[in-house]
């Protein structure tokens, strides 16, 4: 197979057989037996990874599989029969992400989240919990980039923490039917405008600091730190 077959392939956009299969196995790397209390279980869900990879080819700074696949497996790391069935699996993970950067660089008007949905009294309402929680776990992985954007990047990402843990899913807990309706729908138009934010963004130099000169003498490591909270500077500030 030819090198440009390959990167194609990278870029094709996961079937729904295909999609299955990746959910079942999200969740069936944890054993039912398996002691969770206390621990991270990562990413369970399709959607909850599908938001997971949205906020990561959103944000600010390039996240290296080598950071992003712990945040997938949480504790629960798989044990893997064979490396063909590791590559078969992150084969299946990457695919999915780069179709998802693709679309949004492409086409972020068709974008939508892969939210999950239940059917009521048959009509059928969208669930965006898992999705919103994956993708706050991605901006978790630069958390000190994203806060660059301030205000503007806080408002553009409240409907997405209105169904996290993150505000004690404050749209369930304290908002109003109507108002939960308002939120779950300023999801999908505040992601595209998320990645566009800092797509805009990613080229900029960044700024250049002026040369810092000490004012007083450094603070010694064993001495009491300036802060004035009274413990030794090795073991405020400086830590």
């Amino acid at each position: 197979m030819q090198p440009e077959e390959i990167m194609n392939q990278l870029f094709e956009p996961l079937s729904d057989d295909e999609i299955d299969r990746l959910g079942r196995f999200l969740l069936a790397r944890i054993d039912d037996d398996a002691a969770t209390d206390g621990k991270d279980e990562g990413v369970l869900d399709v959607s909850e990874l599908d938001g997971l990879f949205t906020a990561i080819v959103s944000g600010p700074v390039v996240i290296q599989p080598s950071r992003w696949l712990p945040a997938v497996w949480g504790d629960f790391q798989p044990i893997w029969d064979s490396a063909e069935d590791f590559e078969s699996v992150v084969s299946l993970l990457v695919r999915h992400m780069n179709s998802i950067a693709s679309m949004l660089m492409e086409q972020p008007e068709d974008f939508e989240p892969l939210f999950l949905e239940r059917e009521v009294d048959g009509k059928t309402y969208p669930i965006v919990d898992e999705w919103c929680e994956g993708y706050v776990r991605g901006v978790a992985l630069a958390a000190d980039q994203w806060e660059v954007g301030g205000l503007q990047m806080t408002v553009l990402l409240a409907p997405i923490r209105a169904f996290t843990h993150e505000t004690h899913w404050y749209a369930h807990e304290r908002a109003k039917d109507a108002e939960v309706d308002n939120i779950r729908n300023a999801i999908t138009p505040n992601v595209r405008e998320i990645h566009a934010y800092w797509l805009a963004r990613r080229d900029e130099p960044p700024p250049i600091s002026a040369p810092v000169r000490r004012a007083e003498p450094s603070v010694g490591r064993n001495e009491p730190c300036p802060c004035g909270s009274g413990k030794k500077y090795k073991h405020c500030c400086l830590h």
